[in-house]
Order: structure tokens, then C-alpha cells, then sequence
């Protein structure tokens, strides 16, 4: 079992076990991540670059923690395979996204 894999089971043992997969529906996990990643914008918020830049790496590693679980048990829930659905979607933006039109750039896809 890969090193992931492992990760969802454990996600997943520690869910059952308090019963909480009643709590963990789609839109439930879906809300989560968000309001999850929110708390992550929260530590940047109105800080400069280089403030930032020196956030509580323990705060961020918190609120990282929580979106990746959260993202993992949304990824169980539809049997995905994570690294097969991460590969393909790299794959797709790098049609989109081809290195000798968007080196260095920001632009979105439709506006190079």
C-alpha cells in the first residue's frame, strides 16, 4: 500500500471511529475545505510580502492539515485516485498552459 493510501485509511479508521461519515457528505467536506483554506487566507491576511513571508509555520501546517484531510476524504468518498486524477489535471494545463507561452507569466490560458 503506497504511502497515500495508507494516509486515506488512516483518515478513514479515525473518522469511523467516532462515527462521523454521517457528517461527511460531499457538500459537508466540499464546505469544509473551504472554510478550511479561509482560515489559511486568514494568517495572510493583510500582511505584506515580507510579513507574511515569517507566518507561524505551525498555524499554517494546521490549517494545511485540515484542507488535505478533508480533500482526501472527499477523494474516498468517490474512490479517486488521487495521484491518477492530480497526473491528468497537470496534463490538462500543460496543453493549457504550454511552457514557451506562459514562462513567467500569470496570464490565464485565455488571455495569451
Amino acid at each position: 500500500m503506497g504511502d497515500l493510501q495508507e494516509l486515506i485509511s488512516k483518515l478513514v479508521q479515525f473518522r469511523d471511529a467516532r462515527d462521523w461519515k454521517q457528517f461527511h457528505k460531499p457538500k459537508d467536506l466540499s464546505a469544509a475545505i473551504a472554510i478550511e483554506a479561509g482560515e489559511l487566507q486568514e494568517l495572510f491576511l493583510w500582511k505584506g510580502d515580507a510579513e507574511a513571508a515569517q507566518a507561524d509555520r505551525e498555524r499554517v501546517a494546521e490549517e494545511l492539515a485540515d484542507i488535505f484531510a478533508f480533500a482526501l476524504l472527499l477523494a474516498e468518498h468517490y474512490d479517486f485516485d488521487v495521484k491518477e486524477i492530480i497526473l491528468k489535471k497537470m496534463a490538462q494545463n500543460g496543453e493549457k498552459y504550454p511552457v514557451e507561452k506562459t514562462k513567467g507569466s500569470a496570464k490565464k490560458y485565455n488571455e495569451l
